[in-house]
């Protein structure tokens, strides 16, 4: 199952950071929040990547055109431009950078890539939140609703995107970014059929947190894994400077696949 990563975005609130990079490329440690996400999702198998940039997109790209050198210990020898490679670590990944537009909404990045998905379920989230989940449970959790959408829904101090969830766990309806706290939001890691597509229009730019997602809720079609666990998104430099305190400190409960030892 191929993972879409919304990776595209100005990342306004976060400005002192991207100037000179993306979002995704803010870092956490010494390595961008992308690459945490990603490593989240390889921890349980997951892969291929489709990376969904837009803004600075070449950041990304330069990025994983050069892992494996940056990755390595190199010798150069500038006396016949020679380079030997001493030490090398690469990942089981298979990356798809895709640039979808600077400006473009949500809905219409995930749209771009449609040719890449084929007929087949697909996983996505966004590239500024990691978490403690269980992918395979969250996958289990899609498979067992029969519903077009699954949304990962945790409880948090309000922000985001507000989830009316039924006891059956069938989001019967969904509002952006609404006041007030405590209700259950949207925490992206998403799982869907190839038919959620349809909902969104080839004609207008339009954001997934809109109308395809309202519709998906009012046609009974998406459903909520609520998830108890840790998550964090990197919406502000506040949070950059949190996430970036955890990671120094060893307590990284996102850091599923190597949680004892940060320095990788």
């Amino acid at each position: 199952m191929k993972v879409l990563i919304l990776a595209g975005g100005l990342g306004t609130r976060l400005s002192e950071e991207t100037g000179l990079k993306p979002k995704p490329m803010v870092e956490i440690g010494d390595r961008p929040i992308l690459w945490h996400i990603m490593k989240i999702y390889s921890h349980y198998g997951y892969n291929d990547f489709l990376i969904l940039a837009g803004y600075l997109s070449h950041v990304i790209k330069d990025y994983f055109i050069n892992y494996y050198a940056l990755s390595s210990d190199i010798t150069i020898d500038m006396r016949d431009n020679s380079i030997e490679i001493h030490k090398t670590f690469s990942e089981p990944w298979r990356v798809t950078i895709i640039d979808t537009g600077k400006e473009t909404l949500t809905g219409s990045r995930i749209k771009r890539v449609q040719k890449y998905l084929g007929d087949e379920p697909f996983m996505m989230t966004y590239g500024d939140g990691v978490a403690n989940i269980n992918v395979p449970e969250l996958v289990a959790s899609h498979q067992a609703s029969g519903k077009l959408a699954t949304m990962t829904a945790i409880q948090y101090a309000g922000r985001f995107g507000a989830l009316e969830i039924q006891p059956n766990d069938l989001v019967t309806h969904f509002k952006e970014k609404p006041r007030g706290d405590g209700a259950w939001i949207n925490a992206g890691f998403f799982v869907c059929q190839p038919e959620v597509l349809d909902f969104i229009p080839n004609e207008n730019d339009i954001a997934w947190e809109k109308e395809p997602l309202e519709t998906l809720a009012s046609r009974g079609e998406l459903h909520a894994y609520k998830f108890d666990g840790f998550w964090h998104c990197m919406d502000t430099l506040r949070d950059k400077i949190a996430l970036n305190e955890m990671w120094e400190s060893g307590n990284t409960p996102w850091a599923v696949w190597n949680n004892y030892n940060t320095s990788r």
